[in-house]
């Protein structure tokens, strides 16, 4: 954000003094009669009118934008911000030399009314990115990201510095704009990183949250270096009054938005009902100052984009006022105008000048010097996180994400250009730059980092061979209040006790709204107060009390992760890997009133446990909510239907834990093939029925539980017989058997709904079976031996 203010540094143009005339039509012409009405006449031209021109113009930028990268460029992985940058070059004077061929440029007031409204996208943008960027987290940002955010500016702006005295043999660098101009090189912003985060699916791995942490360090650090060059400069020129006074509106500009304006919006929040919609008085109010902000910070001699960006940090971050915001204009701002901005700064750019060699030395120097800033910043980059120990894919990976550019840069030097800072030829070397950079970067840190290449399973974390005197630990995830009722009524039927304790995590999944970067508390156990931003106060205080009820059988502990709802499985496989987690229940996504009519479905949370299922480190449970509930210390009847297979032989195996209490009546139900036709099962063999006929002994030796075998000939009579079953139970256990083909359910497959709790799940969810009994769904871990 630090390329804002190099407006301070320009030396003005000099040139001579010239005489132009311009032609205007009075009045001037915005709405037609109408398409009929203006072809009819012989003496007007449709495209005269500013405002169906407009339209037109919007259009065909939309059109082609989203051509080229839905039939292109989507195809080879670039983002959407390339398709802006090519739209732009399409219609810009690189195709279109002559503007009366040009849609874009047949007039002067056309050009300006399109970048007028993409300018004010820009706007809208900074203002978001600010609203989304959560300044607190520099003072909890590690030593890690502080050291990566401050020597990834410094040290470049200082090699930057040195190549420029070396090449102009000018050493008074902050009189003129050289040291601004080596700030804009060596910055890193923080909208644009999460961009490309986002958008490469990693914004909550590891990585990715480093790599947050330092673009926010990074931000802060430009903005303070771009403070003390503009002090500096007001030492050094001869009248430094006029500086002093920008500067000194700058100050009380900034000082006015964080003492005046944000306690007022705090104090909005606070008026507002918890998890309650903020008023709608509120919220425009906030967009009428934010809209005045531009003004504000003219005053001070400064651009007005930074004034948006600014106010947008003193927003309170999240919900309320945060995230409504975000919700109104977001959808907006990033789907119209701000393609129309990046377009219209792409137009501006003319190539010839360095395609032709028609460069400045002045251009070229600056080329030489943003050159050796990008290969100091990537090694800075690079040769931090290999000092802490850091994998060297990954440091490669956060090297390239530190040296990333895109819209903010884009727009920065196009506003320069605009004012006159930066000559043509310059804005063109740094429009290569960035559209290099925004194509390569994205490619190779999708080779470099795979964040789901920890999960892989080289270790067996599953129940089955978990240790009976150890603790078993199981995560438990919560999405709505509803689940908390439900997990607490799933792990009191499993009756832990001392001999069969269990260590449970429970794992709060906000969605990520009003803000940019992903969030993830450690609640601290028996704390008398809970912090004013807890996003789970219910959860810890009603998991603190379940955890007292069973004293030294149960141990839990609470965590939130505040992230997008498609990468959510990021939290809950890292929770699994850290905690060495042995189970994980997931929470199903659909969820059913008494009288069988479905209540609430979330295809979010679908694609959350598709996600789990396919990556977790550990064996996963799929609940699927019931409505009986056992009182504390009565008897619990709980079934596990057993066909056979890995996913069968976990179930068993937590229903032998849960057995271990005498509260707990188990029966299992062994379904077998009728007249021997056998099973054909996708891991079928003699080894594979050996293990069910072990783990079917070990059970039976256990006399504490009731062993009913049947024989099936097809899927409907598994379902007759099911139906009279399990009605008498409060939890049924099933192994999920993902693919697996079976005699024994031949004919339920084709109307099975959700593959993902297996045929028998889906079969004993649904409203025929009454649904008053809890289900759970077990997969076994699955080892993938190749990284």
């Amino acid at each position: 954000m630090g390329m804002m203010d190099v407006n301070s540094s320009s030396t003005g143009i000099e040139g001579r003094l010239r005489t132009e005339y311009i032609c205007m039509k009075f009045p001037i012409k915005v709405s037609s009669a109408g398409l009929v009405e203006v072809l009819s006449r012989k003496d007007d031209d449709f495209m005269d009118y500013s405002g169906p021109r407009l339209h037109l113009q919007m259009v065909v930028i939309f059109a082609l934008t989203q051509s080229l990268h839905n039939l292109i460029f989507k195809y080879l992985g670039l983002p959407m911000f390339i398709s802006q940058i090519v739209a732009g070059i399409i219609l810009g004077p690189m195709v279109f030399k002559e503007h009366h061929h040009s849609l874009i440029a047949m007039s002067d007031s056309s050009i300006h009314i399109l970048g007028t409204l993409g300018s004010m996208g820009y706007i809208f943008y900074l203002f978001l990115s600010g609203v989304k960027m959560d300044l607190s987290l520099t003072q909890k940002a590690g030593k890690k990201a502080i050291c990566i955010g401050c020597l990834t500016v410094l040290v470049p702006v200082a090699f930057c510095l040195i190549t420029d005295v070396i090449l102009s043999q000018n050493s008074d660098l902050i009189k003129n704009k050289n040291f601004f101009l080596a700030l804009t090189y060596s910055g890193t912003s923080f909208p644009v990183i999460h961009g490309l985060l986002d958008e490469l699916k990693i914004l909550n791995s590891e990585l990715g949250r480093l790599g947050l942490s330092a673009a926010i360090v990074s931000d802060v650090v430009s903005i303070l270096l771009m403070t003390i060059g503009r002090c500096l400069r007001s030492l050094q020129v001869n009248d430094p009054k006029p500086v002093i006074r920008d500067m000194g509106f700058a100050i009380l500009f900034v000082l006015i938005v964080f003492l005046v304006f944000r306690p007022v919006m705090k104090r909005m929040v606070k008026r507002t009902p918890q998890d309650g919609n903020i008023k709608g008085v509120f919220m425009y109010a906030v967009i009428i100052v934010f809209l005045i902000s531009p003004a504000l910070v003219g005053l001070g001699n400064m651009f007005v984009s930074i004034g948006p960006f600014i106010f947008g940090l003193a927003v309170p971050v999240g919900p309320p006022l945060g995230s409504a915001l975000v919700n109104k204009l977001d959808s907006l701002i990033s789907g119209m105008f701000l393609p129309m901005f990046v377009s219209t700064c792409a137009m501006r750019v003319d190539f010839y000048h360095v395609l032709l060699s028609n460069t400045s030395k002045y251009a070229k120097h600056q080329a030489i010097a943003a050159l050796v800033t990008l290969v100091v910043k990537f090694g800075v980059s690079l040769l931090l996180p290999l000092l802490c120990k850091m994998p060297i894919a990954d440091s490669l990976a956060l090297a390239f994400i530190m040296i990333t550019k895109g819209i903010v840069e884009m727009g920065g030097y196009a506003l320069l250009f605009d004012q006159g800072v930066i000559s043509e030829d310059i804005f063109a070397i740094m429009a290569i730059f960035i559209v290099v950079l925004a194509i390569i970067v994205p490619f190779l840190v999708r080779q470099l980092y795979d964040p789901s290449r920890k999960f892989m399973g080289y270790e067996k974390r599953n129940i089955l061979n978990s240790k009976l005197n150890e603790d078993l630990r199981i995560i438990g995830c919560i999405h709505v209040p509803g689940n908390v009722n439900s997990l607490i009524n799933v792990l009191n039927l499993s009756c832990p006790t001392k001999e069969s304790a269990i260590a449970v995590d429970v794992l709060h999944l906000v969605r990520l709204s009003g803000q940019a970067t992903p969030i993830f508390i450690a609640h601290k156990k028996h704390s008398k107060t809970i912090s004013k931003k807890s996003y789970s106060e219910n959860v810890v205080l009603a998991f603190n009390q379940f955890e007292r009820e069973h004293w030294e059988a149960l141990s839990i502990h609470v965590f939130t992760a505040v992230s997008p709802p498609n990468l959510m499985y990021e939290d809950v496989c890292n929770l699994a890997m850290d905690r060495l987690t042995s189970f994980v229940i997931l929470p199903f996504h659909r969820r059913w009133c008494i009288d069988g009519s479905v209540e609430s479905e979330d295809q979010a949370i679908r694609s959350l446990n598709c996600d789990i299922l396919e990556r977790a480190p550990c064996s996963v449970g799929i609940l699927v909510e019931g409505f009986r509930t056992i009182p504390l210390g009565s008897l619990a009847k709980i079934a596990v239907i057993f066909l056979g297979g890995k996913d069968d032989r976990e179930a068993l195996a937590l229903a032998k834990r849960i057995s271990i209490d005498q509260r707990v009546l188990l029966t299992i139900i062994h379904l077998k093939p009728a007249n021997n036709l056998g099973s054909i099962l996708e891991d079928d063999d003699e080894n594979n029925k050996m293990l069910d006929e072990e783990m079917l002994r070990i059970m039976k030796e256990n006399g504490n539980l009731r062993y009913i075998e049947q024989h099936v000939h097809d899927g409907p009579e598994t379902s007759a017989f099911l139906k009279s079953m399990v009605i008498d139970y409060q939890l049924v256990i099933v192994g999920r058997r993902h693919k697996a083909e079976d005699p024994r359910t031949c004919g339920l497959e084709e109307w099975t709904e959700f593959q993902e709790i297996g045929i028998l799940g889906d079969l004993l969810s649904t409203a025929d079976f009454g649904g008053h009994y809890s289900l759970l769904i077990v997969q076994q871990q699955q080892l993938r031996i190749n990284a």
